[in-house]
């Protein structure tokens, strides 16, 4: 039976959420305009015409750009103004962007251009549309941008196809008239389409990392008692209570855990066991702070200048520094999750912290190393992380003649949190693959109901380790299996 057609999407300029974002850039979920938005596209682009008509001195308009504002432009070059802009902005670097950033960076920018306040005539927000609907994507190299006055080399790129210059042959190319340009490259369309995706990722992550926490504790016969509702209510951060009560959940009626209830020597486990919702809780925190500002973002008009009625202002509204901090606080989050992770994994293999145990889980310990090297990429994944989560949005270095001093870097903490997300996923899928060999050795106990499903849910991606075998696409199997959302 054939999947039903995804619903559309319906652009506004102010209802667009996460979710929108994640069916168009990697769904099939068709893109549509409200008629009643692009009524308000018509009024601020009459409001811009206007203006110009009258000889009002604007910026980017009848102006050069940054350092270059004082210099005045006569009107019969406005459009010419115009394509250089985008010609000598599409400067970027480096490779290119996957196909669901360039996606998410497209509805992103469409969405923005529907506000009614860019002042642009409706054919380019409607273009933007056709392409995503056609699947006509540009290539947008991935560096460039410092996010200041928006992501300018990333969105001129993807103006360079939609006037006929790009790589893609889009089925109308448009001439940019006054002001076009300009209220198309400032924005920061790039770096959000990207922190979109990747809190979204993340979430599914934080989710991912409980159920490989929960099949640790199992697998070293561990005390789920920290996770009493009672502890977290007594300290009532909102997220380390939702982690509190995923836990119990996960770890409910375990043969496991009745096997040890009595007669344990153990007082406590040890703290990346025992304080997971603690270190769990803050990392949700810090994901639900990103995921605010960005959901701000996503409906927020930030180019220059903007149309208000019959004014044209002048303003900062394109400065990217929201989704900067936002960008590093996913990778700071990130790193902390994967840290743990990493923790709980070598309380799991070494046979001195497992409680029983084979070294390193191997069948034959010494004739075989198991999950030995496993846990060193692990190492060399959350060193690589730590270095990676030393933030971007407060590295300005001032550009364009020094009129942009303050930038804030967004494409460059995009690009760190994406390397991040993609080792912790790794990070938590080696956890998960080691916790279920542990899991092996414990039976005929049979782990939570839920961590049995866990388990088996490993089992559709790896089989047990009954003899060493490189385990690359074992990991690689499951870190996929993350992203998925397998282990939610």
């Amino acid at each position: 039976m054939a999947n039903p057609p995804a619903a559309a999407v319906t652009l506004d300029g102010r209802s667009l959420s996460i979710a929108d974002v994640v069916a168009v850039a990697r769904g099939q979920a068709p893109v549509a305009i409200d008629p009643k938005a692009l009524t308000a596209v018509k009024q601020s682009r009459d409001a811009v015409e206007a203006a110009v008509a009258r000889g009002q001195t604007m910026y980017g308009v009848n102006t050069g750009f940054g350092k270059l504002a004082h210099v005045r432009i006569p009107p019969a070059q406005a459009r010419q103004l115009q394509l250089n802009l985008i010609r000598s902005h599409a400067s970027g670097v480096g490779d290119p962007l996957p196909t669901d950033a360039v996606r998410a960076m497209m509805v992103l920018r469409a969405n923005v251009l529907v506000r009614g306040t860019s002042g642009v005539r409706p054919l380019i927000p409607e273009l933007l549309v056709d392409m995503l609907n056609r699947r006509l994507h540009p290539t947008v190299p991935s560096q460039g941008s410092v996010g200041a006055s928006g992501d300018l080399a990333p969105l001129s790129h993807l103006a360079l196809a939609m006037i006929g210059e790009g790589d893609v042959k889009v089925p109308r190319p448009v001439t940019l008239e006054a002001k076009e340009g300009l209220a198309f490259v400032n924005g920061t369309q790039a770096q959000t389409g990207i922190a979109a995706l990747l809190v979204h990722d993340a979430w599914t992550l934080w989710r991912a990392a409980h159920a490989a926490a929960a099949m640790s504790l199992e697998a070293v016969r561990g005390s789920p008692d920290p996770f009493d509702q009672r502890i977290h209510d007594a300290r009532p951060h909102a997220w380390q209570q939702r982690s509190a009560e995923l836990l119990r959940g996960l770890l409910a009626h375990s043969e496991i855990r009745e096997s040890h209830r009595e007669n344990d020597p153990r007082v406590q486990d040890a703290y990346s066991l025992r304080c997971t919702p603690q270190v769990l809780g803050a990392t949700g925190e810090g994901l639900a702070f990103a995921e605010r500002l960005i959901t701000t973002e996503l409906n927020a008009a930030t180019d220059n200048p903007l149309v208000f009625g019959n004014e044209v202002i002048s303003g900062g509204n394109f400065h990217g520094q929201p989704i900067a901090l936002a960008l590093d606080v996913i990778a700071i989050a990130l790193t902390t999750l994967a840290g743990l992770a990493e923790r709980r994994l070598e309380r799991v293999v070494n046979p001195d912290l497992s409680s029983g145990l084979p070294a390193f889980l191997a069948k034959d310990p010494g004739l075989e190393s198991g999950f030995m090297t496993a846990q060193i990429a692990a190492a060399a994944l959350v060193a690589d992380c730590r270095v990676l989560a030393t933030p971007a949005s407060v590295q300005s270095v001032p550009t364009e003649g020094n009129q942009e001093d303050v930038v804030p870097m967004g494409m460059s903490a995009a690009w760190k949190a994406n390397r991040i997300l993609a080792n912790a996923e790794r990070i938590v899928a080696i956890e998960l693959l080691a916790a279920a060999q542990g899991l092996e050795y414990l039976k005929p106990l049979k782990p939570a109901t839920d961590v049995a499903r866990l388990h088996a849910q490993v089992r559709a991606y790896s089989a047990p380790l009954t003899a060493d075998r490189p385990l690359t696409a074992d990991i690689e199997r499951v870190a996929g299996a993350i992203r998925e959302g397998k282990f939610s």
